[in-house]
């Protein structure tokens, strides 16, 4: 028996795991030695895209419904360790068990996470970055009502003016009014956007910076930039220049990093700390290893790479899957081509911009952007439940459709 073993459970693990086992199949006899296992944490796929919304918690696909069909192996525990030298991955189940798991090729997709920093008051400020973190914002906000009567009781300072919290900033005004409004007070809620840059969206260049900056301006979403946060209470924000605002809800976006545990792998990383792959997205100089998704920098389009991004990882997952497969049974690997980059940034009730390119050229906005924004977030991105059939013949589209 050969072992495919797979860690992570998000879009990139999953789809490395159907991936695979597409390959094997495709293999005929000589597939069926391979076994496909796939250890996360927790018994869902997360829709991480879409935690910035309203009612987080259901954001979320069982695990079971889609890999079960195709007959992955899936262990529920925390990896702790990775050997490359002796192929084995430590990890602690649900009930506090130690494993030992072996594997003949591995892929590491255990996704990124938020760089949340220390200052006084850091332990009050939430984020979306997680199922549980979302849900815990939900519920705050939620609860508001039930708090004591106070000048910042509906104001919410979103940290960072990046993708994740310009698209939060947007849609936190529309669900404050509906909180605020079982009280009357719908015209307290207010909404600032705070950023070390001196504009919105630094890192999406000038193309969609005017629609943006008009949807910020439509909202009435203030900004505080080039500034940061210096402490925070459960009343107020201290920002880096003195300001303080008062404020019932704080949250921060700004920063991510890969999972940590890209630093078991003996490979080159970045600033991100994401492991550099080659074509096939095998970690450069690690044997057995592959890497995809946020953990993986892999060359693209253009000379450019990959990005931390859902519409990078599904494709990464399903080239990922193929290739251990591929490599365990002597087939032909295949290099990791990504469909055309474009970004969809949800603006909220003021709608969305939808650019294509790495120079982020506008092609749609408003209405049009919207509805495809919702299609991108609430059908395309998720994985077919409880019918194998449907599940490889998308692993084997080789691109986000």
């Amino acid at each position: 028996m050969k072992d495919v073993l797979i860690i992570g459970g998000g879009f990139a693990g999953v789809w490395s795991a159907a991936g695979a086992v597409r390959a094997a199949r495709q293999a005929g006899d000589a597939g069926d030695d391979l076994r496909v296992t796939l250890v996360s944490g927790g018994d869902d796929l997360v829709i991480r895209p879409r935690l910035y919304e309203d009612a987080p918690d259901g954001m979320r696909v069982a695990l079971d419904r889609v890999l079960g069909p195709i007959g992955v192996r899936r262990v529920t525990a925390t990896v702790t360790g990775i050997d490359t030298e002796a192929r084995t991955v430590r990890a602690v189940g649900r009930t506090g068990e130690e494993l030992d798991l072996s594997y003949d090729k591995l892929v590491l997709a255990t996704g990124s996470q938020l760089v949340r920093p220390e200052f006084p008051g850091s332990q009050d400020v939430f984020d979306v970055d997680t199922l549980p973190a979302a849900a815990a914002l939900d519920h705050h906000l939620r609860r508001l009502p039930d708090r004591a009567p106070s000048m910042g009781r509906y104001t919410a300072v979103v940290v960072g003016a990046g993708f994740t919290g310009v698209e939060l900033a947007t849609a936190l005004g529309e669900r404050l009014r509906a909180i605020a409004a079982r009280q009357g007070a719908a015209e307290d809620v207010r909404v600032v956007l705070v950023d070390l840059a001196d504009v919105v969206g630094p890192e999406l260049g000038p193309g969609p910076r005017p629609t943006i900056d008009g949807a910020i301006d439509e909202l009435k979403i203030e900004r505080r930039l080039g500034r940061t946060v210096a402490a925070v209470t459960r009343q107020d924000v201290t920002l880096s220049d003195g300001e303080v605002i008062p404020a019932a809800t704080v949250v921060w976006t700004a920063g991510m990093a890969a999972s940590p545990l890209t630093a078991q792998i003996p490979g080159e990383r970045d600033r991100l700390g994401r492991l550099s792959v080659d074509a096939h997205l095998r970690v450069i100089g690690v044997p057995d290893v592959y890497a995809a998704g946020d953990t993986a920098l892999a060359p693209a389009e253009d000379g450019r790479t990959t990005t931390q991004s859902c519409q990078h990882a599904l494709p990464m997952g399903k080239f990922a899957g193929h290739n251990v497969a591929a490599d365990l049974l002597g087939d032909a690997l295949l290099p990791f081509t990504p469909d055309p980059y474009v970004t969809c940034l949800d603006l909220g009730p003021a709608g969305a911009v939808y650019t294509e390119g790495w120079d982020r050229r506008v092609a749609l906005t408003g209405e049009e952007a919207k509805t495809l924004k919702q299609n991108i977030n609430a059908i395309w991105i998720y994985p077919p439940t409880d019918d194998a059939e449907q599940l490889l013949a998308q692993a084997g589209r080789f691109s986000n459709g």
